[in-house]
Parts: structure tokens; C-alpha cells; sequence
């Protein structure tokens, strides 16, 4: 066992050849330990380096030259499983170097980018072949050496399962900001676009999930709800029930694995309260009654992975299940998502912040609204607001609701209106319906009354409303000017907000 171990330990830093002349022969249970007893060295600093350096180079063959990139050797599948049984076990602090190193060390050569743009920049001047060559060259350069690695990972088994938790590690390392290597922004990038390929919506099937589909396929739309956690087996059987339709993506690369699934509530009119949705229908009533079908609400959208990008698909996802509700119940016309605010309570919190630490900052609120409100919780009234609205004691206090009701209604009719990143909606789920073509059409007060709810948004959410006609017009303009289509209500709200407030 010591000398094997050893022998292992010889191959992480002598490499894959040096192996293959102690062994005889290599086969998988062999590549599985070594990755393994390399992954295991990196809890020393001293082998961290070399190890990752080593599965690299073994594992991200250079570019073929031009010339014969069409006539070179693929890839081999071990290695393929190599870099993938070794990433897979890093722990995550180890993760990103390790991707740093992929990205930065085994990306681009920007060397022979840099030569064949000057060349191009020349080529003007010669024949329209020798430019659309040079074009050619430049653009395969520009392929990073990773890329080809990844699409080779594609086509092995449960390869792309495994892209997409990649990219998931990448995600969450850029937003917690362990990692501002430029690098890693450029592998996100092609991570992105590799996957919206092979997920591309012709190559998706829509699924209703019902009751009766596989248990496997029902669990896993359980555990990867984003909004509102399933409780039990009696709660997904509602889910999935009369009155309520789920639909989801599914790809053949990954059999039996939900991508991408849309909940949706079959009601007489738009509802202004998540309650409703959620509430026990008679226990009898095992039939839908097309009667009371008049309106089809969007309560819920979650992707089950979070290297899958979402927001692309999620437009497809609700544009098919139009299409499939309109077969099913034709009269049916009234198409609105009833969304949560989720960023709203840490916005105000800051702002509150901000006119706590400077009484000369961000005038949220009018005089004689802190006067009130510092009449019922006492002084200083920002500082009080602030640990109310942050615990969630406010709501017990009637008389303070009722204070605040116009006050955080038009703050949020502001926030998912006015609140810009880039010109666009800072409000995540606000932007996603408005590049879908939706109206803000209602904000609702006392809306989701749990806890997450409060802490969210205040207990408001909002009705995002598709006119069928209008959306695809609706969105051209939200893409290319930046204009918002709401309701009369949202535009009060916004105009009182302006009037009363100052940012």
C-alpha cells in the first residue's frame, strides 16, 4: 500500500507517461486515485501549484495549428475524466485558483492574437480572399485553449451535467467576489454561450409535470424551488393539481433532470396576494371548472442549476406555456405573473442608513411623515424605522401599517420603476418581465404576509401583466430605449414619489 501510494504520488508531479512505464498499463481506477492523491497533496501550499499545474498540462492540449485543425486527433476521453474526477475533488477554497490557472494559463494566446490583428489591419490593402482569411485566423486564435477541452467534456458521460456546476462555481465565486481575475469573467463568457448552444430552445422539450410523473422528476422540482419551499408531498400534489400547471424544460443530455420549470395558477381574475394561491381548495373538487379559468398567473420561475442562464431561457419557457394554455383553455386571456421585490427591503434599509448617519442625505420621506412616525415609535425616527422594518416588528403594530402603507407603496412603485443598473430595472424580477414584454401593472399591498415575504419586500408584490398584442413591441423599446410600459397606478406611485421624496 506505501509503495502504491507512493507510485501515485510520483505520477501527480512526474505526470502521466512516467506512469505508464511503472504500471505497464493505465486504466480508470488508476486515473480516478491519482487525481485523487493529487486533489490531496493540495492541503500542502507546497504541492498546491504543481499539482494543478500538472492535470492542466496533461489535460488542455494546445491549439492544432490552423492549417489542420480539421484533421487533428480528438481529444482523449481520459482526459476528459481526468480534469473532471480531479475538479471535482477540490474542495471549494481550492476551486478558484484552480480555475484561475485554467483561465489565465491555458486561455489565449494573446501573443499570436496581437500578430495576426496587425496583419488584418494590413490586409485592406490586398484581395477580398486574403482578408476573409485572414479574418478566419484570427478568429480560431481567438479561441481559448479551455474551450476545446470543455466542448470534448460535452460528449462524455454526464459531461454537461458537469459544465453546468462549473460554471455554477464560477457564478458564485464572482458574486461573492472571491475571485476579480478578468480571466474568470472570460470563462464565464464562454461557459455562457457554449451552454446557451447545447441548450439552445429547439433542442428543448416542454413537460407538464403532474402528479402522475415520474417521483424522481417531482422531487427534484421540490428541492429546486427558488421562491417558495415545498412543504411536503400534500403541497406538491396541489402544486401540480387542478386549477395549477407546471411546466418545465428538459434536454435529452440529461435525462430525467428538470433545467428550467414555470408554476401556474388557473384563477377567475388576476390575484393580488400569493395567500390565494396558496390557500386549500375544497378537497372535493378533483375536476377543473373551465368557467372559473379566466386568467393564468406566473407565481413562480426557477432554473435548477445555477450555471444555466436563466433569464434567456425563461422567456421561451413562458412564451411555450402560453402557447400550450391557449390550446388547452382557448377564452383564455388574461396572462399576469404575480412576482416577488425581493431587493426592495435592502434598499430602503440603506437608505434609511444613509439618513441616519447624515440628516442632511436622502430625503426619503416628507416631514410631517417622520413627525408621525416618530410620534408612535419614538425618536430618532430613522434609526427606529430602520430596526423595525430589519426585524420585522413593524407589522405588528396596526396603526403603524397603516402609516406606513402609502409611504412604502409609493418607495417600491419607485424602486421597481426608477431604480436603473445600466439604464435597465434594478429590480431582478422587474427587468426579467419588462425584456419579456410585460406591463408593471399592479403593486399589491399586504401581498405575502411570511416572514420571507416581510423581509423582502414589505409583504408587496407585484403584477407584471402580458398583453399578448403589445409584448413583442413592449420589449423592443425596453431593449433599445430604455422606456417602461406601466399602468396608471405605478405611474401615480412614481409621480408621488418624485414629488415627496429626494434622491
Amino acid at each position: 500500500m506505501l509503495l502504491f501510494h507512493r507510485i501515485s504520488l510520483f505520477s501527480c508531479l512526474a505526470g502521466r507517461y512516467q506512469l505508464r512505464r511503472l504500471l505497464g498499463k493505465r486504466h480508470r481506477g488508476t486515473l480516478v486515485l491519482r487525481t485523487s492523491v493529487c486533489a490531496a497533496h493540495l492541503h500542502h501550499g507546497s504541492f498546491a501549484a504543481s499539482a494543478m499545474e500538472e492535470v492542466l498540462k496533461r489535460t488542455v492540449v494546445p491549439l492544432p495549428a490552423y492549417e489542420i485543425q480539421h484533421k487533428s486527433p480528438l481529444v482523449p476521453e481520459s482526459n476528459c475524466m481526468e480534469f473532471i474526477n480531479f475538479y471535482r475533488s477540490l474542495e471549494t477554497p481550492q476551486k478558484v485558483p484552480f480555475l484561475e490557472k485554467l483561465s489565465q494559463e491555458f486561455g489565449v494566446d494573446h501573443q499570436a492574437v496581437a500578430e495576426l490583428a496587425l496583419k488584418l489591419v494590413d490586409s485592406p490593402k490586398r484581395d477580398a480572399a486574403t482578408v476573409l482569411q485572414a479574418e478566419d485566423r484570427l478568429r480560431y486564435c481567438l479561441t481559448p485553449r479551455y474551450q476545446a477541452l470543455f466542448g470534448h467534456i460535452s460528449r462524455v458521460e454526464g459531461g454537461i451535467k458537469f459544465l453546468l456546476d462549473l460554471r455554477g462555481d464560477v457564478i458564485e465565486a464572482l458574486d461573492a467576489k472571491t475571485t476579480e481575475s478578468p480571466h474568470i469573467q472570460g470563462l464565464n463568457s464562454i461557459l455562457k454561450s457554449m451552454i446557451l448552444e447545447w441548450f439552445s430552445v429547439g433542442l428543448l422539450k416542454l413537460e407538464r409535470i403532474t402528479w402522475k410523473s415520474p417521483c424522481e422528476l417531482l422531487q427534484k422540482i421540490s428541492q429546486y424551488e427558488r421562491f417558495y419551499p415545498v412543504r411536503n408531498w400534500t403541497d406538491i400534489k396541489h402544486r401540480v393539481g387542478p386549477y395549477r400547471r407546471c411546466y418545465a424544460f428538459t434536454n435529452g443530455a440529461m435525462p430525467g433532470e428538470p433545467l428550467l420549470f414555470l408554476h401556474v395558477a388557473l384563477t377567475e381574475e388576476i390575484p393580488d396576494n400569493i395567500q390565494t394561491i396558496f390557500g386549500e381548495r375544497n378537497s372535493q373538487e378533483i375536476t377543473e371548472d373551465e368557467t372559473k379559468i379566466k386568467a393564468a398567473i406566473f407565481y413562480s420561475i426557477s432554473s435548477a442549476h445555477v450555471g444555466l442562464p436563466g433569464e434567456e431561457l425563461g422567456y421561451y419557457l413562458i412564451k411555450r406555456a402560453v402557447r400550450e394554455l391557449q390550446s388547452e383553455f382557448p377564452s383564455l386571456d388574461q396572462f399576469s405573473s404575480l412576482s416577488p421585490v425581493l431587493g426592495f427591503t435592502v434598499w430602503l434599509l440603506g437608505l434609511l442608513n444613509q439618513q441616519r448617519n447624515d440628516g442632511r442625505g436622502r430625503k426619503i420621506l416628507m416631514d410631517s411623515e417622520w413627525r408621525e412616525i416618530e410620534r408612535l415609535v419614538g425618536s430618532p425616527a430613522p434609526e427606529r424605522l430602520h430596526n423595525l422594518l430589519s426585524t420585522n416588528e413593524w407589522v405588528r403594530s396596526e396603526e403603524l401599517m397603516d402609516i406606513l402603507k402609502p409611504i412604502l407603496m409609493r418607495l417600491c412603485g419607485w424602486y421597481v420603476h426608477g431604480e436603473k443598473l445600466r439604464s435597465y430595472a434594478l429590480d431582478g424580477a422587474a427587468n426579467f418581465h419588462l425584456q419579456n414584454g410585460a406591463t408593471i401593472w399592479r403593486l399589491n399591498w399586504k401581498a405575502d404576509m411570511s416572514p420571507r415575504g416581510i423581509s423582502a419586500s414589505c409583504g408587496m408584490m407585484v403584477n407584471y401583466r402580458y398583453f399578448l398584442p403589445d409584448t413583442g413591441a413592449n420589449s423592443a423599446k425596453y431593449f433599445r430605449s430604455k422606456v417602461i410600459e406601466a399602468s396608471e397606478q405605478i405611474l401615480n406611485l412614481v409621480s408621488q414619489f418624485q414629488q415627496n421624496s429626494k434622491l
